[in-house]
């Protein structure tokens, strides 16, 4: 699927694996040291900034770095605390999703929304495994009441299957997730990291709806990947990128949580 986020951030988008070899890649180049003792949160109009020994943060189109929530404004200057010597952005999810919220989103909210609901054509929750019994189990467990939510709040059936065949869905289901987001550009900005790291917008919808929170949104989307884990254990990179997926994730729910 196109990705809008590709073009607003460069190569990469806010897809997890591909981020962290940006920044990593930006590393062999060497980051930029930390100039600065202290971030802050501070507040500015109606908003909060993030200020740097009292200087305002800047995204990368030079908009002042600045929220509507203290929450997130606090957040976002913690992210910039635990900078060591050197400021990689690696390391600060919520930053690298807010610079997207004000630099780009607001220009293309329209397809940021298609991009999301489009996820619901196709959605990971309405593939189901055919075996083992325990994996089905655990599937229906943390999906079923996912799917009931959105066949409620949308007055929609979704379609399961089994195995990996193309199911159809409803023509309407797409538009109908689509009129369910949010206008507000932190929130879509948000929304639109956790449908590519869950493959599911109604794990999104969930999430904005105050069904999941985080933790359980990112357990739900990760049902198979921990059934082989628990099968056959997990390797060090592995490890590394479920960790920075979870990074992402939480991030991205703050700001759904925020201003969904």
């Amino acid at each position: 699927m196109p990705d809008i986020f590709e073009t607003l951030s460069g190569p990469g988008g806010h897809d997890p694996t591909k981020a962290q070899e940006k920044a990593r890649q930006v590393a062999r180049g060497e980051l930029p040291k930390r100039f600065y003792k202290a971030a802050r949160a501070g507040k500015a109009g109606d908003g909060f900034r993030v200020l740097l020994d009292e200087r305002p943060v800047r995204t990368p189109a030079k908009a002042v770095l600045a929220v509507p929530d203290e929450v997130v404004a606090e957040a976002l200057a913690a992210e910039w605390n635990a900078q060591g010597a050197v400021i990689d952005p690696g390391t600060m999810p919520l930053t690298r999703l807010v610079n997207i919220a004000i630099d780009g989103v607001p220009a293309v909210a329209g397809q940021v929304k298609d991009e999301i609901a489009a996820y619901a054509g196709n959605d990971l929750l309405a593939y189901r495994a055919d075996g083992p019994e325990r994996l089905v189990a655990r599937q229906t467990e943390l999906w079923d009441p996912i799917v009931a939510h959105a066949e409620k709040r949308l007055g929609l059936r979704v379609r399961l299957a089994e195995g990996v065949m193309p199911v159809d869905q409803d023509a309407a289901l797409v538009p109908a997730v689509r009129a369910a987001l949010p206008d507000d550009p932190f929130a879509l900005a948000g929304l639109h990291t956790v449908t590519s790291i869950t493959g599911s917008a109604l794990i999104a919808l969930a999430l904005l709806d105050r069904r999941l929170d985080a933790a359980a949104a990112f357990a739900a989307a990760h049902v198979d990947e921990d059934w082989n884990i628990e099968l056959w254990g997990e390797d060090a990179e592995a490890a590394r990128r479920r960790a920075f997926r979870k990074g992402e994730m939480i991030a991205a729910a703050l700001l759904v949580e925020r201003f969904g």
